[in-house]
């Protein structure tokens, strides 16, 4: 959640998918902070907004509620979660995939990070060393939750900015 909109407790969200309307009114939601505190929300209302969501949630009635949310992730319950279209992913299952470039293992996905372009990136580690891979069409061969595996084709000379 990116920032409070409105008086009225609303909350500005950066959608990490193309699917609007992930939030009907009633749904459950979770936020986690920065401590890994949980806290659970129900959906009052939502609508887009210059490229972002605003939520209203019936637990939050003012600014200064919704100044709490502020930098927390929203999290669905996995069995809640709606179905993706074709060629889609949840963050939440790209994390724990190993990752290969050409058959060859390079790490496990850590986490995901946005913000620094276009495609987000995986922080992959393998033992001591990281490596930050974007998740962009573009190099992907095969995406195998399932069976925690992303297979890629990665361009020469990637693997040795490690970060």
């Amino acid at each position: 959640m990116l920032r409070t909109q409105g008086r009225r407790g609303e909350v500005a969200v950066e959608l990490h998918t193309a699917s609007r309307g992930r939030f009907p009114e009633g749904s459950r939601v979770f936020a986690l902070n920065e401590y890994n505190q949980r806290r659970e929300l129900v959906v009052e209302d939502s609508w887009p907004h210059k490229g972002l969501v605003v939520l209203k949630f019936r637990e939050v009635e003012n600014i200064s509620q919704a100044e709490m949310l502020v930098g927390c992730e929203i999290q669905v319950p996995r069995a809640e979660r709606l179905p993706l279209p074709a060629g889609e992913v949840y963050v939440s299952d790209l994390v724990g995939c190993a990752v290969f470039d050409r058959g060859a293992e390079v790490g496990r996905i850590a986490e995901v990070q946005f913000g620094s372009g276009d495609a987000p990136l995986l922080l992959v580690r393998a033992g001591a060393k990281e490596h930050l891979l974007p998740f962009a069409e573009a190099y992907l061969v095969k995406v195998d939750t399932a069976g925690k595996r992303i297979d890629m084709d990665l361009p020469e000379g990637m693997l040795e900015l490690s970060h």
